[in-house]
């Protein structure tokens, strides 16, 4: 009865978290859910559930809470329960076929899980989990609806053989590698073979079948998910991104020879795509893309054009009759079909297949028609466009007798592209539409296409585009001198936007240039073009007083950077013909006189366009990319245009850099100042006079803060405007610091801002400590001040500064880190408003502490706080930081990883004076990092905090070997050590781990688990502090390799024992040198030998992979 009452209890639950409206009620639910989950009896009450419950919802409860319980390894099942789990859940799905489908996927699911997870456990040497084809064939030759499940069944299991789960990120990718690559070897060719032979009785029938009737339909939808999945299977593990799908070769396995040597596979799914109604033929095409991207090698050169025939004669039946393209989803994969054409085959060996000169012809109609249907399936053109640029790119190399056709054909397609562009322009401001403009990602990508497309027939290109460009010029500046109505507007935002595409289209065809040799022809027109639209500046740039069109604006940015790298810099020739026909049409007859006009356009849009965070931020970058070339700013500082803005960066004259422009906007500012800071030290040299003329803006902001801040305590304090002015300048000094990397000019800046101002930025830390909009930035001032970059901070013998340096920053952060910590901040807010600028003091103390500039010594020599101040705050900030925010935050685990490493290096004596408390906390963190703190962080983080943490893991343990030896020597002595020094603290370091031996413990399992079982990127770090570990638990490192020789199968335990053995051969008790670099060898042998053992035929069950992490 008690078992019938909790029954109800859960149905009730399920109900509730499912279908209630009340969110709190569902809250509850789950958390009550949770609870069952995790409850011990659970496995006993989900069978309950599935048999008795006549909830859809508990159904669902109890497979997902199975797969759960199977994934989980800490509380693993026995190897029976999962076998008699995988036969239950058959027999079950094999007696109910009619179950609601979200409850068949979870079971689907459960099956897949717990077969893959069990893949190499055996019973009596028979492998249980392996007869999947043999107990689903079962389900094969039932009703519609058996069938249905066998075909989910298989297909899930590919998909989950093939994809790494989470439950696999905790184990081992080697293992899953492994259970992936025997799943391919034993049962993927057969499960394919299977799926096309019931694709191919699906075809023999399909006039027979009603795909009205959903059973029937969704029987041949699974059906080709599952052939799908075969040939979308990871065939040699190496994980390729989906983003970039349209360059994937599938590396079918040679055993699969057969299924494509007599191209009835081909065949069967363009036969397919022609009999299936659209909602199912999609899936046909996406079987095909695949087969299309067969790796070349799988053929030798006479199979490989036999394939390419028959495959492109199919392209052939379906360009003949389009219709079935009508629907998006079936044209976005003929789309994608038609690129691989070209990506998996060379053009040489296109134009050798017999129907190609009928088929060119029939991908241009193709193309041009998609092209002028712009709205229809944009996210599609890509593949087009790939396909004629990977075309047009082959042609130097094709050496083939027969015509490609190319320069008959890829005209039509620029020109289709270049025109129905043009035209939207009208639709879409006329029917308010999306502006394709506003994916601007999107369109740089396809131009970027076109650019190779169209220097294909460059010349009739360009006259297509001077054509277009003067007709819309011609036309916009007849508007602008017209009487405004609303029509005109209306007319004039047309042509704003043709003109708009006319410039990105001409940047970019300019850009293409790149990649092609040098040909004087194209650069007189490249010429034409550039002529055209720097007249066309003129003209708008006229006109900015009354207002301008932002979009245009921006194209005509994207076209100066284009014109930037191709004609402007160090590698260009001055004789161009470009230079030429601007000297003709323009008067602009060498570089510097082009450069003067790229700055006074840098200029006229930071004065005029201040309101546009987008346009700044463009132009800025724009003068940054000038200002890095080594002869370009040198012709530059020449320019009276720049003299002009060294001499005049005020807001009078560059409004952006004024209080009226809100706080996120001003991120840009850092920018503009280290532009003005690598054009003024061109011609700086030790010049202080000059230094001064240019600081006297900046000097004038930091008097006016300050006299301000006096006033802070009074009513008449203007809190916003000296909030904002400092904001400004902070920014303003971080760029000019960056910019400042040689010790000359370093020094100048350093001399001007300390003493007279530093107490400045120090007061407003103080005052406004809780808004990090003012934080922020006087803290990445202050860590940019103290990067030694370029050693612009090695002080002369007798100079002081590198110690004042030290103590400012030390204030700062003593500053702040009290401060903040007093803060409350709400929960979601945590980041923005408290991490982010402990992240920053973190950053800067590790620049301090690493400069090489400061002689840490001379602190405590002299009763100097600073350096202890900034470590004990450094402890106070970390303790306020909890172990899943590091996890979750990766810039602040970057910056706390790389500031414990310098620690650890320099300041040991330090650490080992810090309470048990802290201690624990800095290992149970580098325990954290050592696994590589999970999904947040990229592969290159990953390996860069884990080698961190190896580094910071082998200087504490080394620390302790050490004091532990000495300890033992000085007890042989009868010495004791002095209270309060470095053995006083070593001696509080040896006596937290004796009150806690299990921590070094944990991490010694760790890395010697990562060693063994996991992908591996840094073996060497990982050995280092390895040694160290081993030597001080070695008692416990003993019962490890007793525990993980006894989990091996018996006819493998000798061999692992001697392993271990090898590991610790002429391995002496003690850190030198030469001992380790002996142990690092051994342990990369280990290491070898554990791999070699994991790709053979009998691997051991998954508990001695996941003994130690569990």
């Amino acid at each position: 009865m008690a078992e019938e009452q909790e029954l109800r209890q859960l149905e009730l639950l399920c109900k509730q978290l499912y279908e209630s409206q009340d969110r709190l009620q569902q809250i509850e639910a789950e958390k009550a859910l949770v609870r069952f989950q995790n409850s011990p009896d659970t496995l006993s009450k989900c069978q309950l559930l599935l048999e008795r419950g006549d909830s859809c919802y508990a159904q669902l409860l109890a497979a997902t809470t199975l797969t759960k319980l199977v994934s989980r390894s800490a509380q693993g099942l026995d190897l029976q329960q999962r076998v008699d789990i995988r036969n239950y859940v058959l027999n079950y799905l094999g007696t109910r076929p009619n179950l609601v489908n979200f409850v068949v996927q979870a079971l689907v699911t459960l099956f897949a899980r717990v077969t893959k997870l069990g893949w190499f456990d055996s019973d009596k040497d028979e492998f249980v989990f392996r007869n999947v084809v043999t107990d689903i064939s079962k389900f094969l030759q039932g009703s519609v609806e058996h069938c249905m499940i066998g075909v989910q069944l298989l297909s899930q299991l590919t998909c989950e053989m093939n994809q790494i789960s989470e439950a696999d990120a905790n184990r081992s990718l080697t293992k899953h590698r492994k259970i992936a690559s025997s799943f391919r070897d034993m049962q993927l060719f057969e499960i394919f073979r299977l799926s096309c032979s019931l694709l191919v009785t699906a075809r023999e029938n399909c006039k027979s079948l009603n795909f009205n009737d959903e059973a029937q339909h969704g029987l041949m939808k699974q059906l080709l998910k599952l052939a799908n999945n075969c040939l979308t299977f990871d065939f040699i593990g190496t994980s390729t991104d989906e983003s970039s799908d349209d360059l994937g070769t599938v590396q079918i396995p040679t055993s699969w020879r057969p299924a494509f040597l007599d191209f009835a596979t081909l065949k069967l799914f363009f036969d397919l795509y022609h009999s299936l109604p659209n909602s199912l033929s999609h899936l046909a095409l996406s079987c095909l893309v695949q087969i299309a991207s067969v790796r070349r090698s799988l053929f030798n050169n006479t199979e490989r054009a036999k394939f390419l025939s028959h495959l492109v004669f199919g392209v052939k039946q379906i360009l003949q009759n389009p219709q079935g393209l009508s629907d998006e989803k079936t044209y976005h994969e003929f789309c994608r079909l038609l690129a691989r054409l070209k990506s998996n085959y060379q053009l040489g060996e296109l134009v050798m297949v017999e129907w190609y000169p009928e088929v060119i012809q029939l991908i241009t109609k193709f193309t041009v028609d998609s092209l002028q249907l712009w709205q229809f399936a944009p996210n599609s053109v890509h593949y087009l466009l790939s396909l004629w640029q990977r075309m047009v790119a082959s042609v130097p190399y094709v050496k083939a007798t027969e015509p490609h056709l190319l320069e008959t054909y890829t005209h039509e397609v620029t020109s289709a592209y270049i025109t129905s562009r043009l035209e939207s322009v009208a639709v879409v401001v006329r029917e308010e539409l999306d502006d394709p403009l506003q994916d601007l990602g999107m369109v740089q990508q396809q131009l970027e296409q076109l650019s190779v497309i169209g220097r294909c027939e460059y010349k009739k290109t360009c006259t297509l585009l001077v054509q277009l460009f003067d007709q819309a010029a011609r036309t916009y500046q007849e508007l602008l001198n017209a009487p405004q109505s609303s029509t005109q507007r209306i007319e004039l935002t047309i042509q704003e936007g043709r003109l708009t595409w006319l410039v990105y289209i001409i940047g970019t065809a300019i850009g293409g240039r790149v990649s092609f040799n040098n040909n004087d022809e194209h650069d007189a027109m490249d010429g034409e073009l550039v002529c055209r639209i720097l007249q066309l500046m003129n003209l708008t740039d006229s006109r900015l007083a009354q207002g301008g069109c932002e979009k245009l604006e921006l194209a005509m940015l994207s076209f100066f950077e284009q014109f930037r790298k191709i004609y402007v810099g160090d590698q260009v020739q001055k004789n161009s013909k470009v230079y030429r026909r601007l000297s003709e049409v323009l008067g602009l007859s060498d570089e510097s006189m082009l450069l003067s006009v790229f700055i006074r356009k840098i200029i006229t849009n930071l004065k005029y366009w201040g309101r546009s965070e987008q346009i700044i931020t463009k132009t800025l970058q724009l003068l940054s990319d000038l200002s890095v070339g080594y002869s370009c700013v040198r012709k530059l500082v020449k320019l009276e245009e720049v003299q002009f803005m060294l001499n005049n960066h005020t807001s009078e004259h560059f409004p952006f850099l004024g209080n009226g422009v809100a706080v996120t906007e001003m991120r840009c500012r850092s920018m503009f100042y280290t532009s003005l800071g690598r054009l003024l030290m061109v011609e700086l040299g030790e010049d202080e006079d000059r230094f001064d003329a240019f600081m006297m803006p900046l000097t004038a902001t930091f008097e006016s803060i300050g006299q301000m801040l006096a006033s802070a305590e009074t009513p008449l304090f203007a809190a916003e405007e000296a909030k904002k002015a400092l904001i400004g300048l902070a920014r303003d000094l971080r760029g000019l610091a960056f910019a400042f990397n040689t010790k000359i000019s370093y020094m100048m800046l350093f001399d001007w801002i300390y003493p007279a101002y530093t107490p400045i930025l120090l007061h407003a830390i103080e005052l406004w400590n809780h808004d990090p909009q003012v934080t922020t930035p006087v803290l990445k001032l202050f860590a940019e001040m103290v990067q030694n970059r370029s050693q612009r901070l090695q002080c002369d013998v007798s100079s002081p500064n590198g110690i004042l340096l030290f103590r400012e920053a030390s204030k700062i952060i003593c500053s702040y880190g009290t401060h903040i910590l007093g803060v409350e901040v709400p929960k979601g807010q945590t980041y923005p408003l408290k991490l982010k600028g402990i992240s920053v003091c973190f950053s800067m103390l590790k620049a301090a502490l690493c400069g090489n500039y400061v002689n840490f010594g001379v602190f405590r020599l002299y009763g100097d706080e600073a350096l202890d101040n900034a470590l004990n705050t450094f402890v106070k900030l970390l303790l306020s930081i909890s172990q899943t925010d590091l996890r979750d935050y990766p810039k602040l685990s970057q910056t706390y990883y790389v500031l414990l490493e310098c620690l650890a290096q320099d300041h040991m004596s330090f650490l080992a004076t810090l309470e048990p408390a802290v201690f624990l906390y800095i290992l149970s963190s580098i325990s954290e990092g050592l696994t590589a703190l999970g999904g947040n962080l990229n592969a290159f983080t990953d390996t860069m905090v884990c080698t961190g943490c190896c580094a910071t893991l082998d200087h504490i343990v080394t620390y302790l070997f050490k004091q532990l030896t000495q300890k033992g020597k000085k007890n042989r002595r009868g010495a004791r050590g002095v209270a309060g020094g470095p053995s006083g603290g070593g001696d509080m370091f040896l006596h937290t781990l004796e009150l806690n031996p299990n921590i070094l413990r944990q991490i010694l399992s760790t890395v010697l688990n990562v060693i063994m079982y996991e992908d591996c990127r840094n073996q060497w770090s990982m050995s280092r502090p390895l040694l160290g570990l081993i030597l001080l638990n070695e008692e416990y490192f003993n019962q490890l390799r007793e525990t993980i020789i006894r989990s091996q199968p018996p006819d493998k335990q000798a061999v692992m024992a001697q392993w271990f053995e090898n590991l610790m051969d002429g391995i002496e008790r003690n850190l030198l040198n030469k001992n380790r670099d002996r142990f690092t060898q051994n342990l990369s042998h280990f290491r070898r030998d554990i791999n070699d053992s994991l790709k053979g035929p009998n691997m051991t069950s998954a508990s001695s992979n996941d003994m130690m992490t569990s």
